[in-house]
């Protein structure tokens, strides 16, 4: 591919990221090369390709990949703070104890990947969706998500303190150990999702529950707002 696509093109690639189930469903999919090498600081890849790559804390911070594919990709340690991501399919991918704080992602879909101990304080997420992934231990206070969805996916021990999300849902998610203390929700869709989380009263509005989460959630409503509940 000789130069990035339209800004008109991008935008309607990024509508239907989330139907994005194959390489082959990618609008860029016949214009990407296979990348061997790891990553660099401050280097711009488009339309690449990293496959079946196994990665020792290699060094990205800075990077920016537009319209790239990362597949069965294994990363322990390493950095890609403030990396770009835009418009980019990511499927059977591991990050172990990579550090992506204030990284932006833009049309993103992650497809059977897993995330544990990531640092992604700060991080920028819009139109992303993640799709059968696991989150475990990881850091997304401060984060922006907007237009975001978790479709099957686990979350354990993740951290949305005084993260601000918009238009988020978590259908078909399991969460355990979720903390949204001082977020900022406006329409955070829970509906469908297994709750376990952590929350106080400012950080409860925005939240979009059923009639069964919601009586399922009044032991976490009484201990926020302070009410002791006894039998007579």
């Amino acid at each position: 591919m000789s130069g990035p696509t339209s800004r008109a093109a991008r935008a309607g690639s990024r509508a239907a990221a989330s139907q994005w189930r194959e390489l082959a469903d990618l609008p860029f999919a016949a214009a990407l090369a296979p990348h061997r090498d790891g990553w660099r600081p401050g280097a711009d890849y488009d339309c690449a390709h990293f496959d079946q790559l196994s990665l020792d804390s290699p060094d990205g911070s800075g990077s920016r990949f537009l319209e790239c594919a990362l597949t069965h990709v294994s990363c322990h340690g390493g950095q890609l703070r403030r990396a770009t991501f835009t418009d980019a399919w990511l499927s059977g991918v591991r990050l172990t104890g990579t550090g992506l704080a204030e990284s932006a992602w833009a049309g993103v879909q992650a497809t059977d990947s897993a995330m544990a101990g990531v640092e992604a304080f700060g991080a920028r997420w819009r139109a992303v969706t993640l799709r059968g992934c696991k989150l475990d231990s990881v850091n997304l206070r401060e984060a922006a998500l907007t237009d975001v969805v978790f479709d099957n996916c686990l979350l354990r021990d993740v951290d949305f303190t005084g993260a601000t999300l918009t238009r988020t849902a978590f259908p078909g998610c399991r969460l355990t150990g979720a903390t949204f203390v001082k977020a900022s929700l406006d329409t955070v869709d829970l509906r469908g999702a297994e709750l376990g989380i952590t929350a106080d009263p400012g950080s409860l509005r925005g939240m979009v529950v059923t009639p069964a989460q919601f009586v399922a959630m009044s032991g976490l409503l009484a201990d926020t707002l302070g009410i002791t509940v006894e039998d007579q």
